[in-house]
């Protein structure tokens, strides 16, 4: 299942988005899509490294923090 959404995107961002689009020959959506999902893997990637670290910072690393979430 897939829903919409409505970005209002400044014109930098726009051109930058067109560009990308371009040379990469993917679709807006698909860039976008695919941009969303990077970010929300660092971000849970970040979280999860906070709350390790916080309980053990000589115990864990990246490698281990990132087998975690894959």
């Amino acid at each position: 299942m897939s829903n919409s959404i409505v970005l209002d995107l400044p014109d930098r961002v726009q051109e930058a988005l067109a560009e990308a689009t371009r040379e990469e020959g993917v679709s807006a959506n698909e860039l976008v899509t695919a941009a969303l999902e990077d970010y929300l893997f660092i971000r849970k990637f970040r979280r999860l490294r906070e709350r390790m670290l916080a309980q053990a910072p000589e115990q864990y690393t990246d490698d281990d923090i990132f087998e975690q979430i894959s």
